[in-house]
């Protein structure tokens, strides 16, 4: 960074759902943050894939941050703005919600002395989107999302035909590209590390990606972490669906909470599955989500504080 040299930031590791991540007040980072990739790159120690010189995990489900600061709509009590830091590559991006560190950020903000107390209204700030949480006890935090009118169909279709495959395009939070693991010649019951390891299977998912990311009025997705690929298939143990994500190059170890939703938005607007309750499995057990499209969406997570301090950048 330039300018005066931080020797340490105030920061709290928490779990949000399967994800852990960094979380700062604004008021304890510099007023120009936003200008500063670096500042993310040297907390996380990133590009290493170990990232052994900072506190991110090695993984992109460990390499997280989320900022929480005063509200800039009336109807929300704080802003939560979300950074996906890379791992390997020194990137930062600010495209995509991440409905997991959602859950640690009610408690972050009555911890901070943010806010008062439960409910919290949240805005998040990488897509204009409002959550409401609470907390019914114990690590739980309810997380609800209030109908916004979105165009849930980005392309506009509710099937769209992509390099030979019929896949759903939809965007309920998180901009999701659906297509059916049987579609391309696998059982959708494979391991993250088995998918990581098709290379087939990969470049197809890429290209579909890239493909989906034009009609998806996203532009070039070459370096973005949207859309997300979801591979579906009939469940294995008792859902509604069973899902391997890629995130969008590693499969995600569970699913993300908003790409539940938006998976179960496909299945409600197809009419393939009733709702409003979906049972999502995923390679980790299962998310249990709610979703009324153009109405309402609601999930149960859990967050916990692992540590409370301050934290060092890695100096540029």
């Amino acid at each position: 960074m330039t300018g005066t040299e931080i020797t340490g930031i105030r920061c709290m590791l928490m779990r949000g759902g399967t994800s852990r991540g960094a979380y700062f007040a604004a008021s304890d980072l510099p007023a120009d943050f936003r200008d500063h990739n670096d500042l993310w790159l040297n907390v996380m120690g990133t590009p290493h894939p170990l990232q052994v010189d900072g506190i991110g995990g090695g993984h992109p489900l460990t390499s997280k941050v989320a900022v929480i600061g005063p509200p800039s709509r009336p109807d929300a009590d704080v802003d939560y703005l979300f950074l996906q830091v890379g791992v390997n590559e020194p990137t930062v991006s600010t495209r995509q919600n991440c409905g997991n560190l959602l859950a640690g950020v009610a408690p972050f903000a009555i911890e901070r002395g943010l806010v008062v107390g439960p409910p919290v209204r949240i805005h998040l700030v990488n897509t204009g989107d409002l959550a409401i949480a609470t907390l019914p006890g114990g690590d739980d935090v309810l997380l609800e999302f209030p109908g916004t009118g979105r165009d849930l169909l980005p392309t506009g279709n509710l099937t769209d035909m992509i390099d030979g495959l019929t896949v759903n395009c939809v965007d309920n939070g998180m901009p999701v590209v659906v297509v059916r693991a049987a579609d391309v010649g696998r059982t959708g019951y494979e391991s993250p590390p088995e998918l990581e390891a098709d290379t087939t299977l990969t470049a197809r998912v890429r290209a579909l990606r890239l493909a989906a990311g034009q009609l998806m009025g996203l532009g070039d997705v070459r370096d973005a972490t949207v859309p997300k690929v979801t591979l579906i298939a009939p469940p294995a143990d008792g859902g509604t669906v069973c899902t391997r994500t890629f995130i969008p190059v590693r499969v995600h170890e569970s699913i993300g909470v908003l790409g539940a939703v938006s998976v179960a938005t496909a299945l409600a607007l197809s009419g393939t599955e009733a709702g409003p309750r979906y049972d999502i499995e995923h390679p980790s057990g299962h998310l249990v989500v709610e979703v009324e499209p153009g109405v309402r969406a609601g999930v149960v997570r859990t967050a916990r504080k692992l540590f409370d301090g301050v934290v060092f950048p890695r100096q540029p």
